[in-house]
């Protein structure tokens, strides 16, 4: 018998003798409870009511400080429901381990803008092996929100504005988390979240409505999920938000139709923090029996923290509302995954040696190429060893927000703040601190301002109107630069900021973003040179807040008003320009790069030709004119010139990254084939048309180096 037939045998044994409430106890998830409720907690778990633990406390733990992880307390929890319980069923024990555990790494967003996808999933699996020695089996990542609004808060928690990126990050998270195989000791369970449209609420305002089109739905928001699931997630997390006037955690359109027939998942599905309660205030239900009712034949098969379905089930499948069969299908997903991550085998923490330092050394790796040099005018940077440096701003002695929001387990007494980080590279007569820029120094060489973001200020429930330095920073920015040495900005920040009226005071801009424990290093290791800057942005900097969403990836019009690309720019608005600040993929290095023209090896094929799997091969030269040293990270875009409905004028297909010695020119070649060309219609439909493209090559969006190819 083989052992997918002697699973589901086993499945069905047990699912036999559960009882109903057992059903929906594990259907049913709660939260780690305060020390007085324990007792009242242990013995749900011993009644069988309770499928899963959330270990934290609260809807926005990421911001939240929730204490150690006992892995005592949660070993005990275990046995009592694999020894005490009615049939031995083990808990599934989640943690919101979104960028680190003890090790903190760069937020995900900065994460994509390394673009070193194997990195990621490298340090993914060290994240798996830290959380995993403290009894976490789940972790709620990767959140694939595409995002265009950095007033969201929780545009830190995703990859940016590019489906491309969105699926590599996704798939080497879930990689990452995952392993070779998840019942290995040290993988843990990925959750692919928030499916879907999340990242969209309007105006970015956390929770808020969201309006996608099915074409934009298909093409923007599902291609990082769809790379989740092929890369083997086995959960997925509905989100708060509704589309299009339908809450997505009643849908069975976007949970079933979407989510399991188009994009085939056969995992489980969790909601958010008390999401089908919310079904009430969304006004789809009138009461938690009707929520439960909406959520589960929708899809949802767990329920996370409100206890809907444990309180509820009974009642609504006694009144006929929700069937058994229903009931049982849920049930059979989740002891599949159960079984798939060894609990019933191996359903203890067994605490093993990690060797930290090496994992606190790929976190400052991930955050030095995280890190995107943004302005270097006169070539201040890199900054020589004999500088004298007056270092200004509270930044520099902040620990804590280094690591930014979802860093739940990070130790704040071993991060390093930036000012330790310069004080390892300076001696104390050459690096002056002055927090508020105060002492007039006039003999310093450059002034560094160190500017932080709070972390309260980003992550759930986290969105703000002003994306900009704060006041405070403002002040200090102009008392620097009245003493007019060369100013050099270290931005520790989280989202994307508005860069009109803060980048001109500059003459230099490192933006380290929310890189975690290491960061300080990682960015005093880039600013004297002894790491090259090589990040490109993930998502485009506006020059306002009011000009958003402002993305690379967008269509054009029938009115040359398309400001992202130059078109036009007071047609947009008659007291601003609307061009991006930073655009989509951009990012510096301490060397001149210059790109050759872009040649293809044929000029066309035929539609047959491509769908039998024939290919353009499109090359450019590579060249560092410059006096140092680079590592490059090669675009290249497509844009479909004329086809059934609008194409974006630029979408990312592919990249490389190359080092380059200085003087050394390198060949870079790709291949674009069906899967590059075709797009989905707006029935999901993969369609590929006749017609010229435009390929592009360089180094962000807006380059103009192109070739055209043509379908026949």
């Amino acid at each position: 018998m083989d052992m997918k037939k002697k699973s589901e045998d086993f499945i069905d044994q047990v699912l036999s003798e559960m009882t109903l409430r057992e059903k929906f106890g594990q259907l049913t998830q709660l939260e780690t409870v305060r020390a007085e409720q324990e007792e009242e907690l242990k013995e749900k778990v011993r009644r069988g009511e309770v499928g899963s633990i959330l270990m934290s406390v609260g809807a926005t733990a990421g911001n939240t400080p929730q204490g150690d992880i006992n892995t005592d307390f949660y070993n005990e929890l275990q046995k009592i429901a694999v020894e005490e319980s009615p049939h031995g069923i083990p808990l599934l024990f989640g943690r919101d381990v979104i960028h680190g555990h003890r090790t903190v790494y760069p937020i995900p967003l900065a994460m994509a803008a390394s673009f070193d996808f194997d990195l990621i999933r490298n340090c993914y699996r060290e994240i798996a092996e830290e959380a995993a020695n403290d009894s976490v089996h789940w972790s709620f990542a990767p959140m694939l929100d595409l995002s265009r609004d950095p007033r969201w808060g929780r545009i830190i928690e995703g990859y940016g504005e590019d489906p491309f990126v969105g699926s590599q990050m996704a798939k080497a998270v879930v990689e990452g988390l995952q392993g070779n195989a998840l019942d290995e000791v040290g993988s843990v369970l990925a959750c692919a979240k928030h499916f879907v449209g999340y990242g969209a609420a309007e105006g970015g305002r956390d929770y808020c409505h969201a309006e996608i089109s099915d074409y934009g739905l298909y093409n923007y928001y599902l291609p990082a999920f769809r790379e989740a699931i092929r890369a083997g997630a086995l959960t997925v997390m509905s989100s708060f938000n509704d589309l299009n006037g339908e809450p997505i955690s009643a849908s069975r359109y976007y949970l079933t139709e979407i989510l399991r027939d188009y994009l085939g998942f056969n995992g489980f599905v969790v909601s958010d923090y008390a999401a089908v309660h919310q079904l009430i205030r969304n006004g789809v239900a009138k009461d938690d029996r009707e929520a439960t009712e909406l959520a589960l034949n929708a899809g949802v098969d767990m329920d996370m923290w409100d206890s809907c379905y444990i309180n509820e089930g009974e009642r609504a499948v006694r009144e006929g509302r929700i069937s058994v069969e229903t009931v049982d299908r849920a049930v059979k997903k989740i002891l599949r995954v159960k079984l798939a991550k060894g609990l019933f085998t191996s359903p203890y923490c067994e605490k093993k040696p990690i060797d930290y330092a090496s994992h606190r050394e790929s976190a400052k790796a991930l955050a030095a190429k995280s890190a995107v040099l943004l302005k270097n005018e006169g070539d201040v940077l890199p900054l020589n060893r004999s500088a004298k440096v007056l270092l200004v701003g509270e930044g520099a002695t902040e620990r804590r927000s280094l690591h930014g929001s979802w860093a739940l387990d990070g130790k704040v007494d071993e991060t390093p703040n930036f000012y330790e980080a310069m004080q390892e590279k300076l001696p104390i007569n050459q690096l002056h601190y002055d927090k508020n820029c105060e002492s007039n120094i006039t003999d310093a060489d450059v002034v560094v301002v160190a500017l932080c973001e709070d972390h309260y200020s980003s992550g759930e429930n986290a969105s703000i109107s002003h994306i900009s330095i704060t006041d405070y920073e403002k002040f200090i920015l102009k008392r620097a630069k009245v003493l007019g040495k060369k100013l050099v900005g270290v931005f520790f920040y989280g989202r994307p900021i508005a860069m009109q009226g803060v980048a001109e005071y500059f003459d230099a801009i490192l933006y380290a973003w929310h890189g975690g424990c290491e960061v300080a290093r990682a960015a005093a290791d880039l600013l004297f040179g002894d790491c090259l800057p090589c990040g490109r942005l993930p998502v485009t900097f506006p020059r306002r807040a009011t000009h958003l969403p402002l993305y690379y990836n967008c269509y054009s019009s029938g009115h040359e008003v398309n400001s992202y690309y130059g078109e036009c720019l007071p047609g947009c608005y008659r007291d601003s320009h609307a061009s991006p600040y930073y655009p989509f993929g951009y990012g510096l290095s301490y060397s001149s790069i210059r790109y050759g023209s872009v040649l293809c090896d044929r000029a066309e094929l035929s539609v047959s030709e491509i769908q039998a799997g024939k290919r353009f091969c499109v090359s450019v030269e590579v060249e560092n004119v410059g006096m140092r040293d680079a590592e490059e990270t090669v675009q290249l875009y497509i844009c479909d010139k004329v086809a059934k409905i609008s194409r974006p004028l630029r979408e990312l297909k592919s990249f490389r990254k190359i080092f380059l010695k200085k003087g050394e020119a390198v060949a870079v070649s790709f291949e674009l084939g069906i899967n590059d060309l075709g797009y989905y219609n707006k029935k999901g439909e993969f369609t590929l048309e006749a017609g010229d493209f435009d390929v592009f090559i360089g180094e962000n969006c807006l380059t103009k180096n192109k070739v055209t190819v043509s379908l026949k």
